[in-house]
């Protein structure tokens, strides 16, 4: 009997990626490949990031390791697919002839089967491919085409499945799931939506909302926020910048009054919230003055939760030609000065927490030790909850953790028997 070809991925880039790599994997193994980690497999599978420089970078190391694996002989075939293939595939097929396919992107409605590479106890749901804004920067829409949001009901179906696993954690994902519906109805209704997945979780711990653009964070979202049980108190809102002049250069399509207006409304109808945002530094012609107003800004605002990027002049972009371009010194210069910035009120913002109770939701055992997340924690970008327990506890468990100690991004604690 011959034995069945065994496939690995590896996964690059955002949880969209981990969503289209879990599908590709359902698929495959409906045909009747063999799923196996990516250092037993006959065919690897790379799923690219493109999105900025960095990105790509770590995407071609990734494809240059497995192509001295297949030179050696323990792989006889590599695929790269997503982002990637997808914007490079000429250039790619000239410089890399030792890779066997390149695919693009994956259908919205494609998305049928999956195979979990997530721990059991979370899942994303990505319910809408593409990107409604047409920031200057981003490359992505040239990437992944139109704005499409996947149906309703295919999205019921799915959380019907996931309710049905008890999952401990929904994760909906999207580049903006703020626009959700606009394509289908010619306007937002992701508050509408999220009503029905709420009804069919019953068996779903946290349901945690990943990302939403600040201009479309409407009246009828933070209310159902607030008062659902279900819904993590966490919105993760990308503002990219606050000056005006670089608003409008980013294009936005919202100003510095708007963006405060928004906040001041959610950390006042959502008690205990916990904002997160992310912030591009270095953006063609930013000045020192403007900088500054954006530091100034973060340390007034002091969000729970901060990201900081610097520029990535990408090519195929408005921002690409545009004058005034910074050096790279300059740039990192400022990540610095904001990333300690944060790191010194993420710090205080912890402290708050020592003596309390709270709720953590269990993720790994490490070294003798359990690490779990709070609702203001997603995976893989936020903190972590060190916890030490005197009985077992198994990844997927919520329990009460009483904080002994404090850091700049993580806390640690014990169980309550």
């Amino acid at each position: 009997m011959k034995e069945k070809t065994k496939i690995g991925i590896l996964s690059l880039g955002c949880p969209r990626n981990l969503v289209d790599s879990e599908t590709i994997l359902g698929r495959l193994g409906n045909k009747g490949y063999k799923i196996v980690d990516i250092d037993k497999a006959d065919v690897a599978i790379v799923n690219t990031c493109a999105f900025i420089n960095d990105a790509k970078e770590e995407s071609i190391e990734a494809i240059l390791d497995l192509a001295q694996l297949k030179k050696e002989g323990r792989l006889k075939k590599i695929i790269v697919y997503g982002c990637l293939a997808q914007r490079y595939k000429k250039e790619l097929v000239k410089e890399l002839p030792e890779i066997d396919a390149f695919v693009g992107s994956l259908a919205l409605n494609h998305e049928k089967s999956r195979f979990a590479i997530t721990p059991e106890h979370f899942v994303y749901l990505k319910i809408c491919e593409g990107c409604v804004n047409n920031c200057s920067f981003c490359i992505i829409p040239k990437i992944k085409g139109k704005f499409t949001s996947l149906g309703k009901k295919e999205i019921l179906e799915k959380v019907r499945q996931f309710n049905n696993e008890k999952k401990s954690e929904l994760n909906i994902v999207g580049q903006d799931i703020s626009g959700y519906g606009i394509d289908l109805y010619k306007k937002p209704v992701l508050a509408d939506l999220l009503k029905d997945i709420v009804k069919n979780s019953k068996n779903i711990g946290w349901i945690r909302l990943l990302y939403l653009n600040p201009a479309r964070i409407s009246d009828e979202l933070i209310k159902l926020v607030a008062d659902s049980e279900k819904i993590c108190k966490y919105i993760d809102m990308p503002i990219q910048h606050i000056n005006n002049r670089i608003l409008k250069l980013m294009r936005r399509n919202t100003d510095k009054a708007g963006i405060i207006k928004a906040i001041e409304k959610i950390r006042k109808r959502i008690p205990g919230v916990s904002l997160r945002t992310s912030l591009i530094v270095g953006f063609p012609s930013e000045t020192d003055k403007e900088f500054q107003e954006l530091f100034d800004f973060v340390k007034e605002v002091r969000f729970e939760r901060l990201g900081v990027f610097t520029y990535s002049r990408e090519e195929g972009t408005s921002a690409y030609n545009f004058k005034g371009q910074l050096s790279s010194k300059i740039k990192q210069e400022r990540l610095g000065a904001l990333m300690q910035l944060q790191q010194d009120i993420s710090k205080e913002i912890n402290a708050r927490f020592l003596g309390k109770t709270i709720e953590v939701l269990i993720d790994e055992q490490e070294n003798g030790c359990y690490l779990g997340r709070t609702q203001s924690d997603a995976p893989e970008v936020d903190g972590m909850v060190y916890v030490n327990s005197a009985r077992k506890l198994m990844p997927g468990e919520f329990v009460k953790v009483k904080i002994t100690d404090t850091m700049e991004y993580d806390l640690t604690g014990k169980v309550l028997s």
